[in-house]
């Protein structure tokens, strides 16, 4: 890819790129939110036009018009959210939009026989006739990748592709990328995860801000230098803290139990623990195990159907989110989009929500007192760095990443007896990430009680003192993070219990 341009109503998403990549590479593509990578991939697959620049593919010059057209050539695309129909099979996905023809019906028998004959070549797990919704995502993720080799994708764009696997499963996808790459074909990996890419990569293309910073080798480069040339400065990459202090109970559940709607199994499955103020408490698992139930019930936001949950010392288990807030619950919510912000709303109203009936926001008939309200946001605004540094700019105007500093400063920076984090660094970059972390650290230690759950599995064990494990809703094991190493952790994320000394 040569010079390439793409613009969008006020930002210039690619800056006269050039990116190259090599027959029988891994070839990572990093960079923060908002770099530029997204775009640059979705004008490699067809799925945006460039407006100017080139792409050659084999030395041949050409123009992809759609996806279509970057199939027909050899580029595939595994996404990070996967395109997958749940009740068809395994074969089904794989065949969809080019199936294999007997008269006027689908070939089923030879759709399965290729699906077989690319599930042994690769080495995968698979049975061609399971249904999709029936598969854990480490194999949905094979069926995506399964569909690209059908189309015989000779490059193949890999995004953030370990975040649903356990470490297990990420050996396994990184087993069939070096002999996919040794096969000759080209894998481009974007990715967050900066230890996986010095792991799996053999060159490494930093963008910053819609340009190409450089290109360089894994033998000559490291993460550090890797995050700096991301970020434009010198990062810590590891979280700096001292030991837990705990003290009194502050939130405890006891058999805390949530009926699926249509599956006989419970969404969340008999969840008993206690979370003490002056300590993080990590719930570590792969996303769709229950988590997001779990924190809305305690958030609120889902009604409590068996068990019960208690909060300094009281019963909240029939309290409302509001009622919740007001002893001391702050929720940092998974989406922050959805839940977390209103975006049509300035910073300056996004900073009071949930607290915007209290005093000093609400005054005389519950009129709202917009000069402290303006003090308040700017306040926060100016603590936790959230650019522009403007309380009157909307909430959709915010970059990933300051969108979630806004929403961390909100919930930190009030009468805070017990913090739930959601996936609090989810689709931030780097740098914001760095400042959530010490903003957690820092919770901790003023004495919050605080709950972080994350797919992040290198977050939960950096910043966690203990580690409690879902799989299917139910509590697998706790661990202490002097105990929790990521082998352990990946197989009780897979299902495995504890045995006696493990």
């Amino acid at each position: 890819m040569k010079g390439i341009v793409k613009r969008f109503p006020l930002v210039l998403a690619n800056d006269s790129v050039d990116f190259e990549v090599e027959w029988g590479e891994v070839h990572a593509l990093i960079g923060e939110n908002g770099a530029g990578k997204s775009t640059l991939m979705k004008i490699l697959y067809g799925l945006q036009p460039a407006d100017s620049g080139t792409i050659a593919i084999n030395g041949s010059t050409t123009e992809l018009q759609s996806a279509k057209d970057a199939i027909g050539l050899g580029v595939g695309m595994v996404h990070q959210h996967f395109m997958l129909v749940d009740p068809l099979t395994v074969t089904e996905n794989m065949v969809l939009g080019a199936e294999p023809a007997a008269g006027p019906t689908l070939d089923y028998r030879s759709a399965r026989q290729r699906t077989r004959e690319l599930v042994e070549q690769f080495g995968f797990d698979i049975d061609p006739d399971s249904r999709i919704e029936e598969l854990p995502l480490g194999l949905q993720q094979q069926v995506e990748i399964l569909k690209t080799l059908y189309r015989e994708a000779h490059i193949l764009i890999m995004d953030e592709p370990t975040a649903v696997l356990t470490p297990q499963e990420t050996r396994g996808l990184f087993a069939f990328v070096r002999e996919y790459a040794e096969q000759g074909n080209a894998v481009i990996f974007i990715s967050h995860k900066l230890d996986e890419v010095m792991e799996i990569c053999d060159r490494m293309s930093v963008m910053r801000d819609g340009r190409m910073i450089g290109t360089v080798l894994r033998e000559e480069t490291g993460q550090r230098q890797l995050a700096s040339m991301m970020v434009g400065r010198e990062v810590i990459l590891r979280v700096d803290k001292g030991p837990a202090n705990p003290q009194e109970v502050r939130l405890e559940l006891s058999g805390i139990t949530l009926r699926h709607p249509s599956k006989p199994r419970p969404v969340v499955d008999n969840v008993s623990f206690q979370l003490r103020a002056g300590e993080i408490l990590g719930v570590a698992g792969i996303e769709g195990n229950g988590q997001s139930e779990l924190i809305e019930c305690i958030a609120g936001l889902r009604p409590v159907e068996v068990g019960t949950i208690t909060m300094t010392g009281g019963d909240i288990s029939r309290e409302s989110a509001r009622e919740r807030r007001g002893r001391g619950l702050s929720h940092v919510p998974e989406d922050r989009n959805t839940r977390g912000l209103v975006g049509s709303y300035s910073a300056a109203m996004n900073s009071i929500l949930g607290d915007h009936h209290r005093d000093p926001y609400s005054g005389l008939f519950g009129l709202l007192q917009e000069p402290a309200i303006e003090a308040h946001a700017q306040a926060l605004i100016e603590t936790y760095d959230v650019r522009p540094a403007t309380a009157a700019v909307t909430a959709n105007s915010y970059s990933g990443g300051n969108a979630q500093k806004l929403v961390v400063a909100r919930e930190l920076e009030r009468n805070t007896k017990v913090l739930i984090l959601a996936q609090p660094t989810r689709g931030v970059d780097i740098g914001a990430i760095e400042f959530i972390h010490r903003q957690i650290v820092r919770a901790r230690d003023l004495g919050l009680a605080v709950l972080l759950v994350s797919a992040d599995l290198n977050e939960v064990m950096s910043l966690s003192d203990r580690i409690l494990v879902m799989y299917e809703g139910r509590i697998m094991g706790e661990l202490s993070q002097a105990e929790a190493a990521a082998e352990t952790l990946g197989l009780l994320m897979a299902g495995s219990t504890l045995t006696a000394g493990a």
